[in-house]
């Protein structure tokens, strides 16, 4: 199988009637009626120091006219969750902003999709990826800038059992990195990059293999397999830009898994996707579809959605939601229309 060319970021007929400036709107806006933004900043996020952030962003907005910013400082993700809750029934706010990773992006997002509001993004983590796939500035002025100076678009998200992902969800080694990493920090107290690197070493030793049953566009798969990956839109898996995103409104998802081909085999694939030439192996499989249904013969699994790992039964469902989130993204992105 191979993937459907990548389609450029684009924006729907429908989509375009909306691409007004956010400032512009506030421009046209009365003294009485400014426009609402709600900040939730992840106080874990990053390196940083997040209450020197909540001082810079309160003034960034404050001289600018027409805007009624209030930043919350989130303690952890349960309360993250509670402010974007409460930001998205409030009729009155127009904007609600997700200051952190992409677990606190996807948090807030997760409550806005499928609503009139419109997120923010103020990439404070580490990787930043959905930031870096709409080109939205990655220092912090320059993130405040875009949400007062950028446009609004519609993004696709994609679903597994009902739970949102804006970037990728897997299956597999993924996750079980992601679990023994987190005992690594918890149980010893070793910082993340260190137990990432530990967990990583721990899980390929084991290499932990499953079986799967895969069900898509009318076809079905069965595979002996380290992983699945499913993302949403198309994910570069070759070249240097590996897992980078071209496009986040085509209305797809990009459907990855390896046959069994054992630990160095699947190092001979990392190599290969480095030098463009992951296409060519008879040991990878990918496809482009809107739904996909996978099975397998445990009842329940871990699944990874946007860096966050839960328990769910099998079988999965996952489905892509076209245009369900409005996003501030900066004018100068590349679009055909």
């Amino acid at each position: 199988m191979t993937l459907e060319p990548a389609a450029q970021l684009t924006v729907s007929p429908g989509a375009l009637e909306e691409r007004a400036t956010l400032g512009a709107a506030a421009a046209s806006s009365s003294p009485a009626a400014p426009v609402r933004v709600e900040i939730i900043l992840n106080a874990s996020a990053g390196s940083g120091d997040q209450e020197a952030a909540r001082e810079t962003l309160t003034e960034i907005f404050k001289t600018e006219g027409h805007w009624d910013a209030h930043v919350s400082l989130a303690r952890s993700g349960a309360e993250i969750v509670e402010l974007a809750r409460q930001a998205a029934s409030d009729d009155g706010v127009q904007i609600v902003v997700a200051g952190g990773g992409d677990g606190t992006v996807n948090a807030v997002a997760s409550e806005l999709v499928g609503t009139d509001k419109t997120l923010g993004v103020l990439p404070l983590g580490t990787l930043n990826h959905f930031a870096k796939d709409l080109s939205i500035p990655l220092d912090l002025e320059g993130a405040a800038r875009n949400i007062v100076e950028g446009e609004t678009v519609r993004v696709d998200v994609g679903e597994v059992n009902g739970r949102i992902f804006i970037n990728n969800s897997s299956l597999g080694l993924y996750p079980s990195i992601v679990r023994h990493r987190e005992k690594q920090q918890e149980r010893l107290g070793r910082g993340k990059w260190f137990a990432v690197l530990w967990a990583t070493v721990e899980v390929f030793r084991r290499y932990p293999l499953f079986r799967v049953r895969l069900s898509a566009d009318g076809q079905e798969f069965r595979r002996r397999t380290p992983f699945v990956f499913i993302g949403n839109n198309e994910y570069q898996m070759d070249t240097f830009n590996l897992g980078a995103r071209s496009c986040l409104d085509a209305g797809h998802l990009s459907l990855h898994l390896t046959r069994d081909i054992g630990r160095w085999g699947l190092v001979r694939l990392a190599v290969s996707a480095i030098f463009g030439r992951l296409r060519e192996s008879k040991d990878f499989d990918a496809l482009c579809t809107k739904e996909v249904w996978i099975e397998t013969r445990r009842t329940r699994l871990r699944v990874a959605t946007d860096g966050e790992v839960t328990v769910m039964r099998s079988p999965l469902h996952y489905a892509v939601r076209p245009g369900a989130l409005r996003v501030i993204a900066p004018k100068k992105v590349n679009r055909e229309s």
